[in-house]
Formats: C-alpha cells, structure tokens, sequence
C-alpha cells in the first residue's frame, strides 16, 4: 500500500497535473491509487467495463485490439506518461475499446473513473482541462489504429505479379 504522501509525489511528476489548484490536486489524489504489473500481464481487455483512466510511470504496455482473422493486433506500446483507458471518461463508450497488456514491468496511477467523472461535474474548470487532454489522447489514437487498419489491409490486398487488377469507373449519380 502507498501513502497519500508518495501518490501526491507521483502526480506532481505528471504533465496532466501542472496546471490544477492546489485543491483541485488533492482531490485527484484522493481518487488515485498504484498498480504494478509484470510482463504478460493484462492491465485491462478489450470489451470490459470501465473502471479506471490509467498513467504509466514506467515500463510499457501493448495495446492491441482483435481483428477477424488476425486474432490480437498491437497498435500502440504505451511509455512513461502515455494515458491508458480513455474510454472510462466518454459519456457512450462504456467498455475498453482494445486490451492492454504489459510489456515490461509497469507501474501505473489508476484514477477511479466514476469519482473523475463526478469531480468533472462538479468543477467545471478541472473538468475542462482533463476532457481537453483525454480528446487528444483519443484523437492520437484513432490515428494510430487508422495507420494499423490501413497496414493490415495493404498486407491482406497484396496481388501476386500474374494478377490484374480490374480497372473501376467512377459513375455518376
């Protein structure tokens, strides 16, 4: 178990944080707990339900979604500072959207997602500021799975030279 006074020391390390009230950061602190993770480890798995918005402080994680006929696809190896479970702050997506499994041993802060969410409602200026970052933590994300989509599908409509490609007309409406 940590102390409040070594969770405090952890935020503060942590860009996310600089720009909150003295106040606004004990309340984060109040809702955050450590979790360490060996490798082969799953911090989380795609399809589950929300529970907390993870920072890793060390090590790395895969992230990695399932694709037919591909099985699990890594997309993304999360560093030192990399937000893990996004989904936990969306107002629709209410379960994982990929798995995360650990890579090198991690440790992570672990934010209780409904108590975030409760502290966002409740100070708006707080609120503001996390919702700006978790939007650009998702929008980095969706590039990166994109880019992953678009090379799965490059491998998988490779044509052996002897192939020819029929050539499509654009038709008009």
């Amino acid at each position: 178990m940590y102390s409040q006074a070594e969770i405090n020391k952890a935020l503060h390390r942590i860009p996310w944080f600089m720009e909150f009230s003295q106040p606004q950061f004990d309340r984060l602190a109040s809702i955050t707990s450590f979790i360490e993770l060996e490798p082969g480890e799953f911090l989380l798995r795609e399809g589950d339900r929300e529970d907390f918005l993870f920072i890793l402080l060390e090590g790395q994680v895969s992230l990695e979604i399932e694709v037919p006929t591909r099985g699990q696809v890594p997309f993304f190896t999360a560093e030192a500072l990399d937000v893990i479970g996004w989904e936990s702050l969306t107002p629709i997506v209410r379960q994982r959207t990929a798995s995360a499994c650990v890579v090198k041993r991690s440790q992570l802060i672990g934010l209780q997602s409904k108590l975030l969410e409760q502290l966002c409602e409740e100070d708006h200026d707080l609120g503001y500021i996390i919702m700006r970052r978790v939007a650009n933590v998702v929008a980095s994300r969706l590039l990166t799975v994109r880019l992953a989509l678009m090379e799965i599908i490059a491998d998988s409509t490779a044509q052996p030279a002897h192939f020819k490609a029929r050539s499509f007309t654009k038709s008009h409406h």
